[in-house]
């Protein structure tokens, strides 16, 4: 469309005019056009002229679209004789209204209305005018004074069908070309002054603009790159991919948010990011002319991302450690524990070596100065088939002692104390290995290993910290293990030490015992419990069964074990009964956690605060005497689980037996059972480890116990095993005591017994019947040591006893001579002078005989005396020379 001049350019507000500028140039080709077209038609020529362009209709999306454009034309009267539509639509006024009216009276201020007249008459006298003119509609209801608007007027005079001079008025509503302007300063600033790339892809899917941050970042300005597509930009298959996305938002409208995008920029290798928002435009009717395509450069905020997935991968690395490494003080789980976390979520190979001196019980650490020191791999973990890890030299067994050579990148971190990085070999499967010593408490405890393949990321500085955090955690773990392990052997050799050595025997009596430390038959360590059993022999061919549980573990229930089994046999020794010995056991049990023993504790359970600085030793037990001659066995109870007795032919039943309070508590009397047991019978001891646990109640265990003790014929050995085998479930936890002992009563032959008058001739009888008792028993060695000895009991009997004197003699692993009387004056020996005629007697007694003493009973005392039966080896003491050696 060709430019028509401006005859006159005037405005009657020049302030409006400079603020229109820009919108006015813009309209002034449409305005110079219409009026072209315009005039044509109010001049009559409603053909075309030779040379004339075709009018057609505009396409959609048009300026016409934006631009609101009126026309009308002024008669030779000045008034309107013409009111399009659009003028309708612009001012408000109907065209039968408009018809007829004075153009100035009706829009023009009153102020203003003569310069408009007088311009009115220039233009109907034949001169053009443009200008920018202030109006107010009319009330469309007739009264009062309507909107005020700002129009920019083109007048072009004309001539009537009748050669009369008229105008022709093209009007352009300001306030659409403001906004016109508005809209495209912004797109302008949006499009040229974004810090983003901003492309405008065509329909073809072109780019039909960028901005200068697009060309900026892909070179050249930004009509270098008017007509490219995606594929100039990206790799092919990033590109199809996008292409394919494009058409999509072109086709059905849905927007793309941030979609990424990898590729390249010119003249750099280095993989870029962008986050992609895609949008179809549309013009002014609607119709679809291009996408948007607004890029945004995220590498940077990738590789923050990756830098704080790996940060949180790690974190979370680390607590996983935290959780699994270290549960159990076993140093082969702890490293297995290890190799669990780090594979493959952060390796795909790795192992732990050890020290092999500190796994044997080394104090220190072996081989430090120069790291070859040997060492046992003790774990190993693959996430890869077939991929062995290689020690020093070619692949290394689970198990296997091994040592790396001296410039060796393992040696040299064993040796500095340092991670190390181990490239692969050449055409093998592993691509980098870092070996992280294993640091606890400032000393080198073992190397661990972590190596990924070929395809996997390599290890970086991130990586290398992780490892020796992991590495550091492990390793105190597993020091800590290590010592655990030397404590619980020390304890548990103290707390073996303290059980009786081997089978114990006892005369009367098929014992068998059984002792597993907690967690043996899961094969994992604990602690040291404070379970004990023992077997004490009583004068008289009688037998004290000792089972307890000191509550607690620990080396300290391990050693108030040894104490309290220290005091059951001493006052096992003094023959006490049964509830004595606990009564005793009990106070000696109180002083035990008090400095001055049990008055300090007594005193200090009357201080309230005094009483929490003590420490507090409970244990339950069981003490039961057993007599070979009667077959009667006295139980005392201390809190402890009731005996099971298994009599022949019939099913397993719990003795009765008042459990009282435990030992430690004070105060409360414990009571005394006398039970007789038949010939064959089975009596069992235990401690609550084989019937307890977390998983089963007390009331379920100990039926299970009884009814696995189903055949007490067996050998005492299987009947042990058969029970652990069936309890199995039901321990582990704690610790296990079982004592067994089958009842076989001493045989009336072996058992001679005589009442003596209180008379001096006593003593020659006894002599006599002691002597036939030895000779029906084939024991003449004895006879001679025997008479003499029996000589003394008796005559000591009638000289300090009282009441009617008993000599009884037992055979069975020793021979045994007892002597009773009425007396409590109880025997004591002394050291006769030169000058005195008696008091040699219990000398005598003491050289002659293996063991002697005395007991009190219900009615008196017993004196006795133990010799050894001849086997051969014994060397039995002359009677004369023990005789001659008191001179």
């Amino acid at each position: 469309m060709s430019e028509i001049p401006a005859k006159a350019t005037e405005s009657e507000d020049p302030s409006d005019g400079a603020r229109t500028a820009a919108a006015g140039a813009l309209a002034s080709d449409v305005t110079q056009a219409l009026a072209r077209a315009a005039g044509n038609t109010a001049a009559g020529g409603g053909g075309r002229g030779p040379g004339e362009p075709v009018w057609q209709s505009s396409p959609p999306g048009s300026i016409y679209d934006y631009i609101r454009v009126a026309s009308f034309s002024i008669g030779p009267d000045g008034l309107v004789d013409q009111w399009s539509l659009r003028a309708e639509q612009i001012f408000g006024i109907t065209a039968d209204r408009a018809v007829g009216m004075d153009p100035v009276e009706a829009f023009v201020d009153p102020d203003l209305r003569e310069n408009g007249q007088r311009r009115m008459a220039e233009i109907l006298d034949g001169r053009e005018w443009t200008g920018v003119v202030p109006f107010r509609m009319p009330d469309p209801e007739g009264g009062g004074r309507g909107e005020d608007g700002l129009a920019e007027v083109y007048v072009m005079p004309t001539r009537n069908k009748g050669g009369e001079k008229a105008a022709v008025c093209i009007v352009v509503d300001v306030r659409t070309l403001r906004s016109i302007e508005t809209d495209l300063a912004a797109s302008q600033a949006i499009f040229g002054q974004s810090p983003f790339g901003f492309l405008l892809i065509d329909t073809d899917l072109r780019v039909r603009r960028a901005n200068h941050r697009f060309a900026s970042i892909f070179g050249g300005s930004p009509d270098d790159h008017r007509g490219k597509g995606v594929h100039d930009y990206l790799p092919r298959p990033e590109a199809d991919r996008v292409s394919a996305t494009l058409r999509r938002v072109l086709e059905t409208g849905d927007s793309i948010t941030d979609m990424h995008v990898t590729g390249h920029v010119p003249d750099s290798a280095e993989r870029r990011h962008w986050s992609i928002n895609l949008y179809r435009v549309h013009s002014g009717s609607g119709r679809p002319i291009g996408i948007a395509w607004l890029g945004t450069d995220i590498t940077a905020r990738r590789a923050a991302a990756r830098e704080a997935a790996a940060a949180r991968r790690n974190l979370a690395l680390l607590n996983e450690a935290g959780a699994r490494i270290g549960n159990s003080l076993d140093l082969e789980t702890t490293a297995r524990e290890l190799l669990d976390v780090v594979v493959p979520g952060f390796c795909d190979l790795a192992s732990v070596d050890l020290y092999q001196g500190l796994l044997s019980g080394d104090e220190t650490a072996p081989g430090l100065a120069d790291g070859s020191a040997e060492l046992r791999r003790v774990a190993f973990a693959s996430a890869v088939a077939d991929a062995p890890f290689r020690g020093s030299g070619g692949p290394m067994a689970l198990g296997s002692v091994h040592h790396y050579p001296f410039n060796s990148p393992c040696a040299d971190a064993l040796r500095t104390a340092r991670p190390r990085n181990v490239p692969g070999e050449e055409g093998g499967l592993v691509q980098s290995t870092l070996a992280v010593p294993m640091v606890a408490h400032d000393t080198v405890v073992g190397l661990a290993q972590f190596a990924r393949t070929k395809g996997s990321e390599p290890f970086g500085d991130r990586d290398r910290d992780l490892a020796v955090e992991l590495a550091a955690r492990a390793a105190v773990c597993i020091d800590n293990a290590r010592l655990y392990r030397r404590e619980h052997e020390r304890a548990l050799i103290l707390q073996r030490s303290l059980l009786p050595p081997g089978d114990p025997v006892a005369s009367g009596l098929d014992i068998a015992c059984r002792y597993l430390p907690g967690n043996a038959s899961t094969g994992r360590p604990s602690e040291v419990g404070g379970d004990w059993f023992d077997v004490i022999e009583l004068p008289g061919h009688r037998t004290a069964l000792v089972v307890g549980d000191v509550m607690g573990r620990g080396l300290r229930a391990a050693v108030a074990m040894g104490e309290l089994r220290t005091a059951v046999r001493t006052l096992a020794l003094l023959d006490l009964e049964p509830a004595e010995v606990l009564s005793a056991l009990d106070e000696i049990a109180r002083g035990l956690g008090a400095p001055g023993g049990v008055q300090q504790a007594t005193r200090a359970a009357r201080r309230p605060r005094e009483a929490d600085l003590s420490e507090v030793y409970l244990a339950t037990c069981v003490y039961a005497v057993y007599d070979s001659v009667t077959r009667r066995c006295t139980f005392a109870n201390a809190g402890h689980l009731p005996p099971v007795l298994v009599e022949p032919g019939e099913s397993a039943l719990m003795l009765d037996v008042p459990p009282g309070m435990p030992l430690g508590v004070g105060g409360e009397p414990f009571e005394e059972v006398e039970v007789e047991l038949p010939e064959g019978a089975l009596l069992a001891l235990y401690t609550d480890g084989l019937v307890e646990s977390r998983d089963h109640p007390l009331d379920e265990g100990l039926q299970a116990f009884v009814g696995a003790l189903t055949d007490p014929s067996n050998p005492l050995e299987d009947v042990c095993d058969h029970v652990l085998n069936t309890l199995d479930t039901h321990h582990g936890e704690d610790d296990i005591a079982l004592l067994m002992a089958r009842v076989q009563g001493l045989p009336a032959e072996s058992v001679g017994d005589w009442l003596l008058p209180r008379e001096p001739r006593s003593v020659g009888r006894a002599r006599e019947s002691a002597r036939a008792q030895l000779l029906s028993w084939e024991l003449e060695p004895l006879v001679d040591t025997a008479e003499l000895l029996v000589s003394e009991l008796v005559t000591n009997a009638l000289r300090y006893g009282e009441g009617e004197i008993r000599l009884r003699l037992l055979l069975d692993r020793t021979l045994v001579c007892e002597v009773w009387d009425s007396g409590l004056v109880q025997p004591r020996r002394r050291r006769a002078r030169d000058t005195d005629e008696g008091g040699r007697g219990l000398q005598l007694v003491g050289l002659l005989s293996a063991a002697w003493g005395s007991r009190r009973t219900p009615r008196g005392k017993t004196v006795w005396f133990e010799l050894p039966l001849p086997d051969g080896e014994s060397v039995l003491t002359d009677p004369a020379e023990a005789l001659l050696s008191l001179f």
